[in-house]
């Protein structure tokens, strides 16, 4: 069994697999992730080996602790991937969009995907057929554009996401609804488009906090999976287990 983790922004999601199945999730914060780790240290006493991605805050006590409960290896720009780096700066990518694309390559073997990550921010992230990560690209997520309406204006509210009645808000809640909502949905069905017309025969995958939110929306066929990066993490280990 594998212990895999992935300190987010905003919260650090647990996973335990057994072999490519995930068979325990939680989402915790940085104040319970020990108390968390022991827990299903207990729990699942057959965990060999652990894999940490952090974009997040943890500190070192956490990742100590980690080490020493389980064999763990720490995502870097140093550890071997399961496909080839083309991003021109490798040291600044993020360490969970490497995740992404080690998902999209173990799950969609030699074919065109595009992956798209709903999350604090929205990134998007493109692997091609002969398994080469060519980039992407990284836009504000959906409560990082509410919020800025709310911080860089003097009167306009802060207001939790809702899926807008109309195109055209005739209140002006209903207009910060449909400008962050629909805005969003353009930009990724646009963005969709875009990369179809290069590559005919895309595959699409949302994944993230919004993706459920957004994927309703949607006009175009795509996979929604909430353990996309999880899922990545664990063939990453997997991977270098194997080498």
């Amino acid at each position: 069994m594998n212990l895999v983790i992935d300190v987010g922004n905003t919260f650090i999601k647990i996973g335990v697999f057994d072999q490519s199945k995930i068979i325990y999730k939680k989402n915790t914060d940085a104040q319970s992730f020990i108390q968390e780790i022991d827990a299903v240290g207990k729990n699942f006493s057959a965990i060999n080996n652990a894999i940490i991605s952090s974009v997040g805050n943890l500190n070192e006590d956490a990742i100590i602790h980690l080490k020493k409960s389980f064999k763990t290896v720490v995502v870097d720009h140093h550890l071997e991937m399961p496909f080839k780096n083309l991003y021109k700066t490798p040291h600044t990518l993020g360490i969970d969009r490497l995740a992404l694309v080690a998902a999209a390559v173990h799950q969609f073997p030699q074919k065109d995907v595009l992956v798209i990550d709903a999350g604090t921010c929205i990134t998007y992230e493109f692997k091609n057929h002969k398994e080469e990560y060519l980039g992407g690209a990284i836009a504000p997520g959906i409560r990082l554009r509410y919020h800025s309406l709310n911080n860089y204006t003097a009167k306009l509210p802060l207001l939790e996401p809702k899926i807008p009645e109309n195109h055209i808000g005739n209140t002006t809640n209903e207009a910060i609804h449909s400008g962050v909502v629909q805005g969003i949905l353009y930009e990724i069905e646009g963005v969709i488009e875009e990369y179809c017309n290069i590559y005919p025969h895309l595959t699409v995958i949302l994944t993230g906090g919004d993706a459920h939110f957004l994927s309703k929306r949607l006009k175009n066929s795509i996979f929604a999976t909430s353990n996309f990066l999880l899922e990545g993490l664990n063939y990453i280990l997997a991977f270098n287990n194997s080498r």
